[in-house]
């Protein structure tokens, strides 16, 4: 047997061997590590999955929420055997990444994508003090006292922080940015008045919505949130091209087998298909996103240049 041969006859075992393993995938309790806490809308949407995936696959998965970059870097060195994985959203995966060059971990280096969970459409939101009622109206009062209105996020370099910076780069207009200490803080400060403006994920705020202690004015993804249909997108209401979507997927240790890694990824989008697991992730403000693991390659792909421009723009950094 010649080495070509040799090559070949060892690349055909290993596709074997990869196949059996998925056939066989899985053979104990699959661990998600969650780097959110108990209870918030990634932790809520992945429960909600991890309870069809455990009927598919006979076996249980079972959700650990953990501190966000510890729980990271926990994911990522975890034993690449498709039974550990790891939930992450995009401000993990690539824009943290892009403010903090430092962290303790690369997402490309040391995590494989399986496939998108949910996205999180954001909402434009205003204090009614303001007195606005709609997008054109926030850039004409933002312009005409620039400087003076405030918005609030979950700290420097935040997604919503992020999202306000597009926001006033597109419309010309210079608010005030006051970071907090976290999502649940930014938005009760909202809701006091203490600041003015906000972008914020909808299972968030929607009861503030409803309630009329906080003024809807947009969607901020590019299609019109079921949660909030009455709702146009940012870009409907007069800011062509804007979006921002808050999104959260399934990723696993560099090196787990492709075949597993697929397995899994089918798997998923077969649970996020499901019409009770619709159902209720719409009920809590979560937009199902299936995709492939290598759709949501290139989907990360393009997600990093859009936000490296921003950032590279706005000179937005984080320092260590």
């Amino acid at each position: 047997m010649n080495k070509r041969q040799v090559l070949l006859l060892a690349a055909a075992l290993a596709a074997f061997g990869g196949a059996a393993r998925a056939g066989d995938f899985p053979e104990r309790p699959v661990r998600v590590i969650v780097p959110f806490p108990a209870g918030g809308a990634a932790d809520a949407a992945m429960r909600v999955v991890a309870r069809k995936l455990t009927e598919y696959w006979k076996q249980q998965v079972l959700v650990e929420n953990s501190a966000g970059v510890h729980a990271i870097k926990a994911g990522a060195a975890a034993p690449a055997d498709g039974h550990h994985l790891l939930l992450a959203a995009g401000s993990q995966i690539v824009t943290g990444p892009l403010l903090r060059p430092k962290l303790p971990y690369n997402p490309q280096r040391d995590l494989v994508p399986v496939g998108r969970l949910v996205t999180n459409p954001p909402v434009l939101l205003a204090h009614p003090s303001l007195g606005i009622k709609s997008v054109k109206d926030l850039i004409a009062l933002a312009k005409k006292k620039p400087g003076e209105l405030n918005f609030s996020s979950s700290g420097i370099g935040s997604p919503n922080q992020l999202a306000m910076e597009m926001f006033q780069a597109m419309t010309g207009t210079s608010m005030v940015h006051v970071p907090y200490k976290g999502g649940a803080p930014s938005v009760i400060e909202l809701v006091g008045g203490q600041v003015q403006v906000g972008i914020n994920a909808i299972p968030s705020v929607l009861t503030h919505v409803r309630a009329n202690k906080l003024v809807a004015l947009a969607v901020a993804s590019s299609q019109r949130a079921r949660a909030l249909p009455e709702l146009p997108t940012i870009a409907e209401a007069g800011v062509p091209g804007f979006e921002y979507t808050i999104w959260y997927a399934l990723f696993a240790p560099a090196k787990t087998p492709q075949p597993v890694v697929d397995r899994i990824s089918d798997d998923l989008q077969r649970a996020l298909a499901d019409p009770e697991v619709v159902r209720m992730l719409i009920e809590q403000g979560n937009e199902p996103a299936p995709s492939s693991a290598g759709k949501l390659a290139q989907f990360i792909q393009q997600d990093q240049h859009r936000w490296a421009k921003l950032v590279r723009e706005r000179n937005l950094k984080i320092e260590d």
